[in-house]
């Protein structure tokens, strides 16, 4: 079951305003073997769920094929006292708009984006083709 970001607490706003501004998060997956696997991922916060883009045939995604359960942690801890770690349920969203079509995500990482031979955020969203959406289901900040 979704859960919802409680924002009228002061921790809960800083959290919201972290997921706006953080621009990398770890994610990790559980390989078939069982072992965990974490990589660094572009995301964006939106409609109330996580939103990356990955290259067709990662890691991660064929660990999502087998078990779609993650664990997210936002990369900027300040030095271990602001950690945020989300758990949520993954899945391939094939029908979702590429990187581009969403405002937020393009403006967040355009600079990024032109920084890594891309040029712009059509060329990007052409190579990170497969959208993978993080429903929340539980939030330990």
């Amino acid at each position: 079951m979704a859960s919802t970001l409680d924002t009228s607490s002061r921790r809960g706003r800083h959290v919201a305003a972290r997921l706006d501004s953080d621009v990398i998060a770890w994610l990790t997956t559980v390989r078939p073997s069982g072992r965990p696997d974490s990589v660094p991922v572009w995301f964006i916060w939106h409609n109330g769920e996580l939103v990356l883009y990955s290259r067709p045939r990662t890691t991660k995604l064929r660990n999502l094929a087998v078990n779609p359960l993650v664990s997210i942690t936002l990369d900027d801890t300040d030095r271990g006292a602001d950690v945020v770690r989300i758990e949520g349920t993954a899945r391939v969203a094939e029908t979702y708009p590429p990187a581009h079509q969403i405002p937020a995500y393009a403006t967040k990482y355009a600079e990024r984006i032109r920084s890594i031979g891309y040029g712009d955020p059509e060329a990007f969203a052409r190579a990170y083709s497969v959208p993978i959406v993080v429903t929340v289901t539980r939030w330990r900040i």
